[in-house]
């Protein structure tokens, strides 16, 4: 029997469906994902847009984190932080009102000059909405996991002086935007800590943004966050819950059962086989 193993979440698969060649084997990552053909737009007749040419180019679909989107944003910082003892959570909000599009525009500029000045940044950031702020009520801001050290006064001012070479100026003269680079240290030992981040700012993130909403660097989206065993693995896990040390919910689908299950000092060490693949990935 072949299963399916992520970062507290174990999917056995009906075994008409899966090959048993399949163990062993590590998935996830975007170096096992095959060029697809770019298809020609289709320019019938039939297929003529209804709306105005300045319609097309002004209407943008509001785009938001679908329930797989935040899966695969919570397996990609699993693995991130499999890498490192520390990370960072940093927080990226502008000093006035701003367009979701202007907003992801300044956003990729900064990591763009941020990424020339230091080979080894590597970032994964998601888009939230300042609800809280009533002043700027729904103005979109970053929140950003990142293995740098920031020098937080010297890149602080580089972020206030993009914005104003973007037309985002403080709304007055006696604004002072201190929380504007927000930066914490998180350390990646603390499976508690990693998980308040991931549901506060993922998990329960429904907004939705005329623009991109999030991203991350070429080396996170290469990190595997899959892998295939035998039904062992689920043996490990169960032998936990027999010794009362953590709870499995089990939840039976069509073609599959899933069982979920919390990431524990103990649980975390069942993917260490993860960490080892990507740190070789890393290297790469």
């Amino acid at each position: 029997m072949v299963v399916k193993n992520s970062f507290g979440i174990s999917v056995v698969p009906n075994p008409k469906m899966i090959s048993p060649d399949k163990i062993g084997e590590f998935a996830g990552s975007s170096l096992n994902r095959k060029k697809e053909e770019r298809q020609k737009p289709d320019t019938s007749p039939e297929k003529e847009e209804t709306l105005s040419e300045t319609q097309v180019r002004t209407e943008k679909p509001l785009r938001s984190l679908s329930s797989r989107t935040k899966s695969k944003i919570r397996k990609k910082l699993h693995a991130f932080f499999g890498l490192y003892k520390k990370l960072t959570f940093l927080t990226l909000t502008f000093v006035n009102k701003v367009t979701d599009e202007l907003g992801v525009k300044v956003l990729a500029k900064f990591l763009e000059n941020i990424k020339k000045q230091d080979k080894d940044f590597e970032f994964l950031w998601v888009a939230e909405r300042q609800n809280k702020n009533e002043t700027f009520k729904g103005n979109i801001h970053f929140h950003l996991i990142t293995n740098k050290y920031w020098k937080i006064n010297k890149v602080w001012k580089y972020w206030l002086d993009l914005q104003k070479k973007h037309g985002i100026i403080p709304r007055n003269e006696n604004f002072s935007p201190t929380s504007s680079f927000d930066v914490k240290a998180i350390g990646s030992k603390s499976v508690k800590s990693i998980g308040i981040y991931l549901t506060k700012y993922v998990t329960k993130n429904t907004e939705k943004f005329r623009c991109q909403v999030w991203n991350c660097s070429k080396k996170i989206s290469r990190l595997y966050t899959d892998f295939y065993t035998d039904f062992s693995f689920l043996k490990e896990v169960e032998r936990l819950e027999k010794a009362n040390e953590i709870t499995i919910k089990r939840v039976k689908e069509e073609y599959c059962n899933l069982l979920f299950y919390p990431l524990t000092k103990t649980t975390i060490r069942f993917y260490d086989r993860l960490h080892e693949k990507n740190k070789e990935t890393w290297k790469q």
